[in-house]
């Protein structure tokens, strides 16, 4: 059977057309004729999402309608544990590939609505949207694509399909994004230094890189460094201490941090430190003097005065007799 597979892929190999790349990988494409699902390249590739997110989102495009993707669902089907497929689903949540609400039947029971979207920007941007089969009572219900599938060759001839009897246009409501696949808020910018100068900007860089001393989990590339740099800048320009800013940049980092860089980036923004006030506004606040309190020595009245004496009424008495 090996020497069948290998001889195979010998003769496939030398049916690609041009000279072979020196290194990487090599495509042998057989077109498909059943079971297959598109994939875009903005999932498969993405940035972003991690392998086990992208993988689980890929099977979860594959799936029909009606499957099972719950989390439980997940796990019995896969190596992963309930933790990571979780995971998994709030990164497919958070760039709007999965959608889960929580909906009311008639008979008054709550159930989950799972809905995946193998194109979120598209949507987003009003693109056509392809029939879709639901099945609307299934706890989780999973919308995807309906792809007709190739008749093979040898199957007899069918009778012509009867013609479509027209619709009104009002009995096709318009596809609506539900509210949760609405535009994410952006994230918040790294923080800039106001007055940036090359020594600032040597300290921030160097500051960054000497992180894997203190946490051997940060290991930053050179790129990494390069983009953080505004945002240590930042943060030193504020009067922060180096040793303060690597200690709020490398306590209590998750286990194992899988994104350094990431994490790095939301600490200088999340926990920037306010600018230090000046002079001014340290300076103690002036109060009005007060007039004190002084009881009259004639009617043993309270009144204010700045040295004892006799009240208002008894001080017109005394002007009265003399």
């Amino acid at each position: 059977m090996d020497t069948q597979h290998d001889i195979a892929l010998t003769r496939a190999l030398a049916e690609i057309p041009g000279p072979l790349p020196p290194s990487g990988v090599i495509h042998i494409a057989v077109p498909h004729t059943s079971r297959f699902t598109i994939v875009g390249n903005h999932l498969a590739q993405h940035a972003e999402l991690s392998l086990t997110a992208i993988g689980i989102g890929v099977h979860i495009q594959s799936l029909p309608a009606g499957s099972k993707v719950g989390i439980k669902a997940l796990a019995a089907r896969f190596a992963e544990g309930e933790t990571t497929i979780a995971a998994a689903l709030r990164e497919l949540e958070a760039h709007d590939y999965l959608h889960r609400t929580r909906e009311r039947l008639p008979n008054g029971r709550m159930i989950t609505r799972t809905v995946f979207c193998d194109q979120p920007a598209a949507l987003l941007r009003g693109g056509a949207v392809m029939p879709v089969a639901v099945v609307p009572v299934t706890p989780t219900a999973v919308v995807t694509p309906v792809v007709p599938r190739p008749v093979p060759a040898s199957a007899p001839a069918l009778p012509p399909a009867p013609e479509p009897t027209p619709v009104p246009e009002e009995a096709h409501p318009p596809f609506r994004v539900p509210s949760r696949i609405a535009p994410t808020s952006p994230r918040r910018p790294l923080p800039q230094p106001r007055e940036p100068s090359p020594e600032l900007h040597r300290a921030a860089s160097a500051l960054l890189a000497d992180l894997r001393r203190h946490a051997p989990e940060l290991v930053l590339s050179e790129g990494d460094v390069e983009e953080l740099v505004p945002g240590a800048a930042a943060w030193l320009e504020r009067g922060a201490h180096p040793d303060a800013i690597r200690r709020a940049l490398t306590t209590e980092l998750p286990q194992p941090p899988k994104y350094p860089a990431k994490i790095v980036r939301h600490r200088l923004t999340a926990l920037l430190p306010p600018p230090l006030p000046g002079a001014q506004e340290l300076a103690p606040v002036r109060r009005t003097p007060v007039t004190p309190f002084q009881t009259c020595e004639g009617c043993d009245r309270a009144f204010r005065s700045p040295a004892p004496g006799h009240c208002r009424d008894c001080r017109a008495q005394h002007w009265e007799a003399a």
